[in-house]
């Protein structure tokens, strides 16, 4: 069957599939509204705590990390107010995606987000099976509503106390769910128990979370169950370590399809720690049980099978955080290990054949989808891929005047016999290195920018005007440099004559700007020296339009160039000082942001200038 057909039916099979088990089944209905009500009550709280937030949330997380407990704590607090240690952990992987905070944090608040996840379960199982919560559901609703009028911050307050109002709505009607449904789904009666027994109930909690996407959600499900006896304890002990697990499988999804090492290394942590302490809860289950009712029996809470489960939870997260806790080093470590850094290359645009359209377009290397939660994660993704958009742009001029990449990191005056030499056979046509290496990333950093959706302050919003600017500035040289390459190259390949003399000219100026250019954007001077040289760079350029014409019209007069050749030497050093200068302003608009005065510093040059007059 044809893909796009399958995509239609198998939905429309699904929706067919679900509306008839609604209709044979009003329990089941009331089950699965219930869970609806809930995840969207999760939702709700979920923006309405980010949008209330206007970007403190980033910035405490930002903060955070100074101390491993400081990490915890933060895990913990977030995890509890989000009620979602899913969020908090996808949020902190594109947090160490981005470069905003470092591993060994990242590792400190997964290790909170699972002591955190344990507070929603206590609740709910504080609340007992026989309390209802629509009856205060239903004026949170009046509220909410009537305070989304109120503007900006009364619409987002709004909108956390109608997801408080769902959530309880949709506890309610999964406990009636259960009560009129539940009688065709009771395991207490099934006897699998032992080792079999408990690798089912572990890999029911499991795929329950996986589907849902939210262990809150499933162990609200497995207490409903549980106060409807349903399931038995022990089944609901192993349903719970289940749904641990499968809280790690969306962090490990998203960490693998992220290009970042630093965000898979984490998911990995977030995987081994989960599985780790599922695997020891599942081996110590008896004791462990035992233990839970110990210790809530002087307490005259023997019989109450929901606390159980709730101390049951956080017991066996707590013994995990307390054996990961002492090797957290060891654990980063370990993880580096296994994850190395992949080798940066020196010179990203290696292909040889220019015919060869089998090549694949690049792409963005640094915009993951959930750096789009966050405008702190988004602002720096954006500024590495505009280092990565300026890296390709470069290679691209360096290509279009003819020049192996190479020359870039080269100091001192550039090599006489290479600047007159003749382009080779094998060069990389300008236009075809743009449709390959430069449009798919321009389109991806525009697609990128255009898809964020949260608040932004002002800052925020004048750096993400910088970026767009910056972006189409580098885009401008490149086309620029397009156009300087077919008279550039046609010149380069006649015999020594005073209009190839020029042209070689130019191809040096360009050369040593783009040189220095580089310099500048991987400098770590002070900010003061560092406008010092960009002022020197500039002066320069100027000097030598100067004097180009100067030496164009003096040609002219001796009748060494004609007007024809004065005019296309014109238009090319116009090409040129709009490479240059593209470029400078590319520089001079990331000044204005933290982030990516940070990202200079990657890899240091010496302070003096790279060119050096002639």
């Amino acid at each position: 069957m044809n893909n796009k057909y399958l995509k239609i039916f198998l939905p429309l099979l699904g929706i067919s599939l679900l509306s008839w088990s609604f209709w044979s089944s009003p329990g089941w209905l009331q089950l699965c509204a219930g869970l609806a009500l809930f995840l969207f009550g999760m939702q709700c709280l979920e923006e309405g705590l980010r949008d209330l937030a206007g970007g403190k949330l980033e910035q405490i997380l930002a903060r955070s990390t100074s101390t491993p407990f400081k990490g915890l704590l933060f895990g913990i607090g977030g995890t509890m107010l989000l009620q979602s240690s899913t969020l908090v952990s996808l949020l902190t992987i594109a947090f160490i995606s981005t470069g905003l905070i470092q591993l060994a944090g990242g590792v400190a608040i997964l290790f909170g987000a699972n002591l955190g996840a344990t507070s929603g379960i206590w609740l709910l199982a504080l609340a007992g099976q026989n309390l209802s919560l629509s009856p205060l559901a239903l004026p949170l609703l009046v509220f909410g509503v009537l305070a989304s009028f109120t503007g900006p911050k009364g619409k987002a307050a709004g909108r956390i106390v109608l997801g408080i109002a769902f959530i309880f709505l949709g506890i309610d009607q999964i406990k009636e769910g259960f009560s009129s449904f539940g009688d065709g789904l009771d395991m207490s009666g099934r006897h699998v128990e032992g080792l079999y027994g408990q690798l089912l109930f572990f890999t029911a909690g499991l795929l329950i979370t996986v589907v849902l996407q939210s262990s809150h959600a499933a162990l609200m499900l497995t207490l409903a169950a549980l106060a409807g006896g349903q399931v038995e304890l022990w089944q609901s002990l192993a349903i719970a370590i289940g749904s641990n697990v499968g809280s790690s499988v969306t962090t490990a999804f998203v960490g693998s399809l992220g290009g970042n090492r630093s965000g898979q290394r984490l998911a990995l942590a977030h995987v081994l720690f989960n599985v780790l302490t599922a695997l020891l809860a599942m081996l110590l289950l008896s004791p462990l049980a035992w233990l839970v009712t110990w210790l809530v029996e002087p307490f005259g809470l023997g019989g109450n099978a929901l606390i159980q489960l709730a101390l049951f939870h956080t017991l066996f997260n707590g013994i995990g955080v307390l054996l990961f806790w002492p090797w957290q080093p060891q654990l980063v470590r370990l993880l580096e290990r296994l994850l190395p850094d992949r080798q940066e290359p020196v010179v990203l645009i290696t292909e040889l054949d220019h015919d060869d359209d089998r090549e694949p377009r690049t792409r963005a290397r640094y915009l993951n989808e959930r750096a789009l939660d966050s405008a702190d994660a988004a602002a720096s993704a954006v500024a590495q891929e505009l280092q990565h958009l300026e890296r390709l742009s470069v290679e691209v001029i360096c290509h279009a005047i003819f020049l192996p990449v190479e020359q870039l990191f080269q100091r001192g005056k550039p090599d006489s016999a290479l600047m007159k030499a003749p382009p080779d056979p094998q060069s990389l046509d300008a236009e075809r290195l743009y449709q390959r290496h430069i449009k798919g990333v321009y389109g991806d950093l525009l697609t990128f920018m255009g898809r964020l959706d949260v608040p932004l302050d002002e800052e925020h919003q004048d750096f993400w005007m910088r970026c767009q600017v910056a972006a189409l500035q580098l885009v401008d040289a490149v086309k620029d440099a397009k156009h300087l390459q077919k008279n550039l190259g046609q010149h380069l390949r006649n015999e020594e004559s005073p209009i190839r003399v020029a042209y070689v000219e130019l191809r040096r100026h360009l050369l040593e700007a783009l040189r220095e250019i580089r310099s500048l954007n991987h400098s770590d001077l002070p900010d003061e020296l560092w406008r010092d040289r960009l002022q020197w760079l500039d002066e320069h350029a100027a000097s030598f339009d100067a004097a180009f014409r100067k030496r164009l019209f003096d040609a002219v007069r001796t009748g060494d160039l004609d007007g024809l050749q004065t005019s296309s030497l014109m238009n090319d050093l116009g090409y040129a000082s709009r490479i240059i200068q593209s470029l400078r302003n590319a520089l001079m608009l990331g000044e204005g942001h933290e982030l990516t005065r940070q990202l200079r510093q990657i890899g240091g040059d010496d302070d003096g200038p790279v060119i050096v007059q002639v």
